[in-house]
C-alpha cells in the first residue's frame, strides 16, 4: 500500500507541476483540495503530500479555508531540478534553455579556472575519463550515452572548483544537459569542436593551467549558446 501511495502521489505531482510551470494555472489561481481529490480520484492524504512537495518548490502556498494558491513566477525555486525539467518540457522551453545557458556561461568558466588550481589527482583522472567517454560516444547518434559522460564531466568541474556554491549547481547543469537531449535541442551528433574542447579542458585542469581552463570552458558555453540560436531560437 505504501508503494501504491507513492505512485499516486507521483502521478498527481507529475500532472500539477508541469501544468503550473506551463502557465495553465496562472499565479493567483486557487486549487481546491476537494476538487483535486475528485479529479485525480485519490485520497486527501495523497493530495496533501503532492501539495507539500509543490510548496517546497515554492510553486504554491497552502492556506486553511483558502486552498492551494499558485505563487507568482518570481517566487518559484527555479533551481529545483524538477522545476527545470517541467519548464523544459513546456512551451517556455527556448527561454528556459537560454536562461540556464547564460547561467552556465557565467559560472562554469570560473569554476574550471578554480578546478585547475584545486582539483585532486582523483578528480583530474575522473575528468579525463569522462572526456574520453565523450569522445567514444560522440559518433553514431549515441546521445544518451554521450549525455552520461557530459553530465559527469561538468559535475566534476563544479565540484573540483572547491567552491561549495558552484558544486551545488551540479544538478542544475545536469538538468539542462538532460533537457537538451530529451527534447532534441542538439544535433544528432555532438559538435566535434566542442568534444575536443572538453578534452583540452581536462588537460588544462590536470596541468594546473587556470587561465586556459577558463578560456576553453568559455568557448564551450559560447558554442552551446550559438547552438541554441539555431535549434531553439
Amino acid at each position: 500500500m505504501e508503494n501504491e501511495g507513492k505512485g499516486l502521489h507521483a502521478r498527481v505531482l507529475e500532472s500539477l507541476g508541469p501544468a503550473i510551470t506551463a502557465g495553465d494555472y496562472p499565479p493567483g489561481t486557487v486549487l481546491r483540495t476537494d476538487e483535486l481529490e475528485q479529479r485525480f480520484d485519490v485520497s486527501r492524504t495523497v493530495i496533501r503530500e503532492a501539495v507539500r512537495v509543490l510548496e517546497s518548490m515554492r510553486l504554491v502556498a497552502s492556506r486553511r479555508r483558502v486552498g492551494v494558491t499558485v505563487r507568482p513566477t518570481e517566487e518559484w525555486n527555479v533551481y529545483d531540478p524538477r522545476v527545470i525539467g517541467w519548464r523544459l518540457a513546456g512551451r517556455d522551453r527556448p527561454r528556459q534553455l537560454r536562461s540556464l545557458t547564460v547561467l552556465r556561461s557565467a559560472i562554469e568558466p570560473v569554476a574550471a579556472g578554480l578546478a585547475a588550481q584545486h582539483a585532486t589527482p582523483e578528480q583530474c583522472a575522473e575528468l579525463t575519463e569522462q572526456a574520453m567517454g565523450m569522445v567514444a560516444t560522440s559518433r553514431g547518434q549515441q546521445l544518451d550515452a554521450y549525455l552520461v559522460h557530459d553530465t559527469a564531466f561538468h559535475r566534476v568541474i563544479l565540484t573540483a572548483s572547491g567552491n561549495e556554491m558552484f558544486a551545488r549547481l551540479g544538478d542544475v547543469v545536469a538538468a539542462v544537459l538532460t533537457g537538451r537531449t530529451q527534447h532534441h535541442v542538439m544535433f544528432t551528433d555532438p559538435d566535434p569542436a566542442a568534444v575536443t574542447l572538453h578534452v583540452q579542458v581536462a588537460e588544462a585542469v590536470r596541468t594546473g593551467d587556470a587561465a586556459r581552463a577558463e578560456s576553453l570552458t568559455r568557448e564551450i558555453t559560447a558554442g552551446a549558446m550559438a547552438e541554441l540560436d539555431v535549434l531553439a531560437p
